[in-house]
């Protein structure tokens, strides 16, 4: 009875693209081992040889019964078919057979074992490795030469890169080639998958040419098709030895080196154009090929292409249109292209001009999200007077750029500042537009210097109008410089941290109040004391909760992280603001963060009362004269007299204008910081506008005056009225 091989679909070595170094297929030459010769049938009226003598002409056959000097191979790979030529010696290191290589035991396609010629021999079988007839040299011995190659009749050199000798290598390698290239999730992740995938094992060099620009999703392009080489890969002229890889050999110069212009403009009715719409994969040495590869390499370099079969020009082509093109290339010393090998460029360019499609739309998602994070959270923090800020912000995941967690710092009339911080339920991109809807809504009432508790309960009633699940917290703080106190009111937040100088931090008690968006809730606010040198902190709950820990373990876990980061710079200095920062986001550990994470953190430094000067004015005509005399005395005791004509002049424009309309006294301060900051109030609300005076009106001058002389001005409107404020450079 026939024997008949057992197929067996084990992976190919030596043909995986996924390697990064980009292993070759090659023949090495197998070392002559002593003493381990396969057993070999021998013809009629012949003995097999003993074991370590060298038999040429020995058969790698064994017969059923047959006695094995060796131990026989439990695994009989599938046999070479007809008109596929054997890889030779498995392209393993050292020698040892593939898996895919037939071995011992195996006979040939279309020869049964056992089968005799008509002169009683066993004639015309083949060995199974290398399709020899049998007393054919051994290509396992050092002497014997090379064994060819069926389709050139040429002799394989060792090392030389091989082709794919089968359907089955070119589905291995189209599945791990398409695997590598689906991993990108950005533009130069794909293009360099493919190009890593590609060089060496199908091609010797690949040329990826792109749309210049990349059409987004659905846009239509406008202008004409421009086409820029986006990457070039090619085996290099040394590679890595370690681990078994040889060296390709490289011609020298080498033809591929040149190959490649840099942008090209594909005309309307062209041959490029032709081609690109036809979108199949064709041999460049088609005629409407050949002529399309001087527009896209440039006339001088068309030369450069090596003949016949070995370049392959695939059109890239995404969901609705042709986005780019590629090109395979195969050196002179390697084996053509097949045309099989269309389809493996076909699957390649698909997979890749889809991948790069996915990858445009993901960085237009991107870039989206980031734009919205920049739109909704304060660029800069202002630079306020008596206290130095520094914020920190990062998103639940690099896919969720932004969220609803936001934080602001605004300036109030009075030296004063507002610090906000809030949390809107969600971290998609709803939460971050209701996000940006509350933050506007709480600069509106910052700007109207309302009490901490009635802007929270505005933003309350502007959560009720977005919809009835629009939930957020939100702590609301009013710092006072000269005042040195602080009004924090909080709507179901995490309470602040504050880190005093010494470095004993605390949880500061603040009622904790309903969410915004609850309704129907009243918010108390309480007033706490500030004192110079210390640090408050401000952030949302993705800092203290998370799946490891509750939200009261996280708070205690960032107290202390607080005291102990204090107790590096000594009792007498604070730690550096950014540092500060930094060691508290160092407290998540990975895999610790599940939410969007915003911190605020301010230095109270604060204003001494040596370097304030308060007065209150009735309203009345010498009221103007009054205020000069008092701000040229302050001036003098500051030793700023350099700027008392300037800061007489305009305290005498802005107290008139106050004087004559305000029916309750009238308030002066002056305040010495790095720069002098002159305050007018008065109880009405309406605010003056700078216009620009006619040649005949007796007034409407004096702001005109300010907005000349003074470093910067303003007017913001109060509860109780306004207040007019200018600042003058010191000397």
């Amino acid at each position: 009875m026939t024997e008949h091989p057992t197929s067996f679909d084990r992976p190919s070595t030596g043909a995986d693209p996924t390697d990064p170094r980009g292993a070759l297929l090659r023949t090495p030459v197998p070392p002559r081992a002593s003493g381990s010769a396969l057993p070999a049938q021998g013809g009629a009226g012949q003995s097999p040889p003993a074991a370590g003598e060298d038999s040429p002409g020995a058969f790698e056959h064994s017969q059923p019964g047959a006695e094995q000097a060796a131990e026989p191979d439990t695994h009989r790979p599938r046999p070479t078919s007809e008109g596929v030529p054997a890889q030779p010696d498995g392209g393993q290191p050292g020698g040892a057979p593939s898996d895919d290589t037939p071995s011992a035991g195996v006979t040939p396609a279309g020869v049964a074992p056992g089968e005799v010629s008509a002169g009683g021999g066993q004639a015309g079988l083949v060995r199974p490795d290398s399709g020899a007839p049998a007393g054919a040299p051994d290509p396992g011995r050092r002497d014997a030469p090379p064994d060819p190659d069926r389709r050139t009749g040429q002799p394989t050199a060792p090392g030389r890169p091989t082709p794919m000798r089968r359907d089955g290598d070119r589905l291995r390698f189209v599945g791990a080639a398409t695997r590598r290239i689906a991993r990108g999730m950005d533009l130069d992740e794909i293009v360099m998958g493919l190009c890593r995938a590609t060089v060496p094992t199908f091609a010797d060099a690949i040329l990826v040419y792109l749309r210049e620009p990349l059409p987004v999703g659905d846009e239509r392009p406008t202008g004409p098709l421009v086409l820029r080489l986006r990457r070039t890969d090619r085996i290099p002229a040394e590679r890595d030895t370690e681990g078994g890889f040889t060296p390709a050999p490289q011609p020298e110069p080498s033809e591929l080196e040149t190959v490649g212009a840099e942008l090209c403009e594909v005309r309307p009715g062209s041959a490029l154009a032709e081609v690109l719409r036809g979108v199949r994969p064709v041999f460049t040495d088609t005629p409407a090929a050949r002529a399309a590869l001087p527009e896209l390499l440039g006339e001088e370099r068309d030369f450069a292409l090596p003949d016949g079969r070995r370049a392959i020009l695939a059109p890239l082509r995404g969901r609705r249109r042709v986005i780019g093109a590629a090109l395979f290339l195969r050196g002179p010393e390697r084996i053509a292209f097949e045309a099989d090998d269309l389809l493996v460029a076909a699957q390649l360019a698909t997979h890749s001009a889809l991948g790069i499609d996915k990858a445009v739309l993901y960085g237009r998602e991107a870039y989206i999200a980031d734009e919205l994070q920049r739109t909704m959270l304060p660029e800069n923090l202002p630079r306020c007077t008596g206290v130095r800020l520094a914020s920190r912000y990062l998103p639940a995941a690099e896919t969720a750029r932004v969220g609803g967690d936001w934080y602001d710092a605004i300036p109030l009339p009075g030296s004063r500042v507002a610090l906000v911080v809030g949390d809107v339920m969600g971290h998609s991109m709803t939460s971050a537009a209701i996000m940006g809807q509350l933050r506007t809504t709480a600069q509106t009432l910052a700007g109207l210097d309302l009490p901490p508790q009635e802007v929270l309960h505005h933003l309350d009633e502007q959560a009720q109008r977005l919809g009835t699940d629009r939930m957020a917290t939100c702590l609301y703080a009013v710092y006072d410089p000269v005042a040195h106190r602080i009004t924090v009111a909080n709507a179901g937040h995490p309470p602040p941290v504050l880190l005093h100088l010494g470095g004993h931090a605390e949880v500061l008690r603040v009622p904790a109040g309903a969410p915004i968006g609850v309704g129907g809730v009243d918010f108390e606010a309480v007033e706490l004391d500030a004192p110079a040198g210390a640090t408050l902190l401000l952030y949302t709950d993705g800092l203290v909760e998370s799946r490891l820990r509750d939200v009261w373990t996280g708070i205690e876990q960032l107290r202390e992280r607080l005291a102990a980061t204090a107790q590096l710079t000594g009792p007498d200095h604070p730690p550096p603001l950014e540092a500060l920062c930094d060691e508290v986001l160092d407290m998540l550990g990975p895999g610790d963060r599940d939410d969007d994470i915003a911190l605020l953190a301010a230095r109270f430094d604060g204003i001494a009362p040596s370097d304030v000067s308060y007065w209150f004015l009735d309203p009345e005509d010498a009221a103007p004269g009054k205020a000069r005399r008092l701000a040229r005395r302050a001036l003098a005791r500051w030793g700023m007299e350099d700027l008392t004509d300037a800061v007489e002049l305009l305290v005498s424009e802005v107290v008139t204008n106050a004087v004559r309309y305000a029916s309750k006294p009238v308030t002066l301060r002056l305040l010495r910081t790095d720069v002098l900051r002159c305050e007018v109030g008065d109880d009405v609300p309406q605010l003056p506008r700078l216009r620009q005076a006619r040649a005949t009106d007796e007034g409407g001058r004096g702001l005109y005056l300010v907005n000349r002389l003074a470093r910067r001005w303003g007017a913001t409107r109060l509860s109780t009225g306004k207040v007019v404020w200018f600042e003058l450079n010191r000397g």
